[in-house]
């Protein structure tokens, strides 16, 4: 398929994904293209601003197989990956596949979870597999986790380990609406019924031809330096407790390519680093308070301070 067409199919994905989640469409790029980078998605912010709608429009348009996991305190490694049981007729264990058995897993409220359930998915976001009494069982590609996230000032949260965030190619928040947005939203039929009238726009065909694509856009020697030169500054500008590692420095560079690609280029531009490095970065940066960054402080402390030739 023409790259062409191909671009022709994300505008469409992110138009239909916008007539649900009204007034983000700059947050539903960013979603798109996390997961054109073959990429796992952390959605943070307070419940009820369209956190879930958002994954379940996503699983809706692509037309991937979906499961979702309400993330509780008391849930167990083995409600996501299943369990074996045994057949009393055979007494052979038959294991009984989990709901991360999907293309694209939501994990709601992730920070709910206590931190032995979360690092289940540790094994699976890495790898595209899982391991369990010994056996390891590969996950059908495309495999995507999003996961929601509260606010760790809210009751009842488990921050995630740096492990654990590390693993998320982009973070990102939607905020709450416009008022013309809102308003829009107050006159309308209800998310949950616009979810299921959407259209699918990508075949899962479609996707890993994107992903395929990606990974062809052309990153040159003046890029690859001004990514080293966020990197290092990071590590060493003194307004980090904690710099970007040199996997970051990878994801930075994927993510502004599959950026580049939904512009319809074959090549990096500084703009498109730009574009993503807050998403990519912000989660992955602990400032000198040893909080996570926010894109202002991003922005003030590091961006800024960079040129670009």
């Amino acid at each position: 398929m023409r790259n062409s067409e191909l671009h022709q199919k994300i505008n469409a994905t992110i138009n239909e994904i916008s007539t649900v989640l009204l007034g983000k469409k700059a947050q539903i790029k960013l979603a798109i293209s996390c997961l054109s980078a073959n990429g796992h998605l952390l959605i943070e912010d307070y419940p009820g601003v369209g956190k879930t709608t958002l994954a379940e429009a996503i699983s809706k348009v692509l037309g991937l197989d979906y499961n979702r996991i309400q993330c509780t305190n008391d849930m167990m490694p083995s409600d996501i990956i299943g369990v074996s049981i045994l057949n009393q007729k055979s007494s052979e264990l038959i294991f009984n596949q989990g709901p991360i058995f999907s293309n694209l897993l939501l994990a709601d409220e992730i920070n709910r979870s206590t931190p032995k359930t979360q690092s289940a998915l540790l094994e699976a976001m890495e790898e595209r597999q899982v391991t369990t009494e010994g056996k390891t069982h590969t996950l059908e590609a495309p495999f995507f986790v999003i996961a929601t996230q509260n606010p760790l000032e809210q009751s009842g949260t488990f921050p995630l380990p740096e492990s654990q965030l590390d693993r998320f190619l982009m973070r990102i928040s939607l905020g709450y609406p416009d008022t013309k947005s809102e308003t829009d939203l107050l006159n309308g039929v209800g998310s949950r019924t616009k979810v299921e009238q959407l259209k699918q726009t990508l075949s899962k065909q479609d996707l890993m031809a994107i992903q395929s694509a990606i990974q062809t856009v052309k990153v040159n020697d003046k890029i690859v330096q001004y990514l080293l030169q966020i990197l290092q500054s990071s590590r060493n500008n003194g307004h980090f407790k904690t710099g970007l590692s040199p996997r970051a420095g990878i994801a930075l560079k994927q993510a502004a390519q599959a950026w580049a690609f939904m512009e319809a280029r074959d090549y990096v531009v500084p703009q498109d680093i730009i574009a993503v490095v807050e998403a990519v970065c912000c989660h992955r940066l602990v400032s000198n308070d040893f909080s996570f960054v926010s894109g202002d402080y991003l922005q003030d402390n590091l961006i800024k301070q960079i040129s670009i030739d």
